[in-house]
């Protein structure tokens, strides 16, 4: 039985272990303290454990606030010298900094931007083995963080500043990615959809949708954002899957933010009825 083991069980990693299970797969995640059957990230016994088991290893552990990073300074050596079938990484195309609204492959220098730590653990897992896929996600949206829900909470704000885009991905299409990527090529991959788009625009959509005004557009100053959420804005990238979709065989099944939400929208009619 092919058995994952998965550092950092949270929205994308708890759908993907849902989706291996039900394949037959036997999934261990860990967290920072044990729960919801997931081990704790310093029971290093039951760790190295289920490492000995495992055929595959996926780490979604962003680096630490001081900029270390955490699975690969305490079982790097370990994942190193396991006996796997794959090994994974969920990074983030904000490794690329801003470009200026320009599109941005894999061949794109990293490490410019304001995430010099994701960056540096992104080349971290690059090296660590032959057989590692690393895979490049922009915003993820999906049930239960999206936003046609921040619109119903009133928590949206429809932030306008010119010729500003983002690139996102669905969380079920990660999880396609992942899948497809244990038969294609180790490497590096972007996974986003297929359309760049501003952020106002899609907050807008998600109001219609719903049937609800969309909330009033303001410039970045009027937004009143967290130093965080401010950083946000100061990059701006179009993100390109073509690499995924040729190596991977890779297709979104919500290839824009309009397909998405219309599939979340269904979803939220059906639960309520």
């Amino acid at each position: 039985m092919p058995h994952m083991l998965i550092f950092g069980f949270g929205y994308t990693a708890k759908r993907l272990a849902n989706r291996l299970r039900a394949k037959g797969w036997q999934v261990t995640g860990t967290r920072r303290h044990a729960s919801d059957g997931a081990i704790a990230f310093d029971d290093e016994a039951a760790i190295l454990a289920a490492m000995g088991e495992a055929t595959h290893i996926l780490s979604s552990v962003p680096p630490a606030r001081d900029g270390s990073e955490p699975v690969l300074d305490h079982y790097g050596e370990a994942i190193k010298a396991a006996s796997l079938e794959w090994t994974g990484y969920l990074s983030s195309t904000g490794v690329y900094g801003d470009v200026q609204g320009a599109w941005v492959d894999e061949s794109a220098p990293i490490g410019s931007g304001r995430r010099k730590a994701r960056s540096e653990a992104d080349l971290g897992w690059q090296t660590l083995r032959d057989d590692v896929r690393v895979l490049r996600l922009p915003g993820i949206y999906g049930p239960g963080r999206n936003p046609i829900t921040r619109v119903e909470q009133g928590k949206a704000k429809r932030i306008d500043v010119p010729g500003q885009v983002f690139s996102r991905i669905h969380v079920d299409d990660i999880i396609a990615a992942v899948l497809a990527s244990f038969d294609g090529p180790a490497g590096v991959y972007n996974i986003s959809d297929d359309l760049p788009a501003p952020q106002h625009e899609v907050i807008a959509h998600a109001a219609r949708l719903i049937g609800m005004a969309p909330p009033p557009l303001l410039s970045l100053e009027e937004a009143d954002l967290s130093p965080s959420a401010f950083g946000f804005y100061e990059e701006n990238r179009r993100v390109a899957n073509g690499k995924a979709k040729r190596l991977l065989h890779w297709q979104p099944q919500y290839p824009d933010y309009k397909a998405g939400m219309a599939a979340l929208a269904i979803g939220l009619v059906a639960d309520r009825d």
